[in-house]
């Protein structure tokens, strides 16, 4: 029996994951790092309260098995430059670094799809960046999954991406091949896949958005 370890359990895959995981045989223990404590409640989980932003409080609570991290946010929730390269890119890479020193054996990680270091948007490029470290960090076990257009019910609303989503799958028909990537993906289908790829003896690193949906089917 295994513990797990959540960074955000509130988020939209993050939801899906807890709950799911809290049904998951493979887990006796599950370690939730939280800034506010979760409507949910079971005996499997540990709630662990941070602000993520000194991480030398928790850092020795940060053991087990698997470790899934989901946090992400939005130029619209963190506006300020200095904020938003924390949640997105030191934060993540620190949390692995954590893991790793702590021998942590799995490390799933929500990326995007078309994550790249090298690219001129922040969001894609601190993903790809993330992506290189936890690469570079050698876990036993490596899951980086690159969804697309996300499906699920959030608390707040992005109406940009509500209409990429809603253009998206018009164009979804059309999207096959290369393209099989770009269709929009539900949460539970990531958080499930996460899981899997925790759970499995696959030496397979990177997950692009089909490849989670096939895993997930599978």
């Amino acid at each position: 029996m295994k513990t797990a370890l959540i960074f955000g359990s509130s988020g939209l895959v993050g939801k899906n994951l807890l709950s799911q995981v809290i049904n998951n045989s493979n887990y006796s223990k599950i370690k939730i790092f939280v800034r506010s404590s979760p409507d949910i409640s079971d005996r499997k989980i540990e709630i662990i309260n941070t602000d993520f932003k000194d991480l030398e409080i928790i850092k020795n609570l940060i053991t087990g098995d698997d470790c899934f991290f989901c946090i992400g946010t939005t130029k619209k929730n963190s506006p300020d430059k200095k904020e938003y390269r924390r949640i997105e890119l030191d934060l993540p890479k620190q949390i692995a670094q954590i893991t790793k020193s702590n021998n942590v054996k799995s490390f799933l990680f929500v990326s995007s799809g078309f994550a790249d270091p090298k690219n001129s948007g922040e969001y894609l490029k601190y993903k790809g960046l993330v992506e290189e470290e936890i690469k570079r960090l050698k876990f036993e076990k490596i899951g980086i999954l690159r969804p697309s257009f996300l499906l699920g019910n959030r608390k707040e609303k992005r109406v940009g991406e509500k209409i990429g989503i809603f253009i998206f799958k018009l164009l979804s028909p059309l999207f096959f091949g290369p393209l099989k990537k770009m269709k929009p993906i539900s949460a539970e289908i990531v958080a499930n896949s996460m899981i899997k790829i925790a759970n499995n003896n696959k030496s397979k690193t990177i997950y692009e958005s089909n490849e989670i949906v096939e895993l997930c089917n599978s």
